[in-house]
């Protein structure tokens, strides 16, 4: 056997039940189904005269946070959505996201800043499925990497 590292060890793979996202009071967001945080990185492409090889430079990374919940009661990121819909100006929201290892560790990252972005649901209705809604974010501060998940 090739690969001994324990790490890459199927039975250490964490899945949804562990893992959570919660908001700056610390309260779990409950009804959140799915989240996923990207860093995009967008660079400048260059082509140097003489060549035919394009590069790329680094400019700028953004990150961008993307929730779904289920809709069981008007929460907190609805009632935010709402707020900012109302003031005509989007909150600033801090969100941490949380994975909890098999052995107690915990991987924990907060995002600050967090504004929302392009389009967020108000409802979102469809026969014979769950009502669920979904929320787009880009964060303004840095991601603050507080602990990590390790076996």
């Amino acid at each position: 056997m090739l690969n001994t590292r324990a790490s890459t060890d199927a039975r250490h793979g964490r899945s949804g039940k562990d893992a959570m996202l919660y908001n700056e009071n610390g309260e779990q967001l409950a009804q959140v189904d799915s989240f996923q945080a990207k860093a995009a990185f967008n660079n400048n492409k260059y082509n140097p005269i003489g060549q035919n090889l394009e590069l790329e430079v680094n400019n700028t990374i953004g990150i961008t946070i993307t929730i779904s919940e289920i809709v069981v009661l008007d929460g907190y990121l609805f009632n935010q959505v709402l707020a900012a819909v109302s003031a005509g100006e989007s909150p600033v929201l801090t969100l941490d996201g949380a994975i909890e290892g098999r052995n107690g560790s915990q991987e924990r990252i907060t995002y600050r800043e967090c504004i929302f972005s392009g389009d967020n649901d108000l409802q979102n209705v469809s026969t014979g499925d769950f009502l669920k809604r979904s929320y787009n974010l880009h964060c303004n501060g840095k991601p603050e990497y507080r602990s990590a998940l390790t076996i």
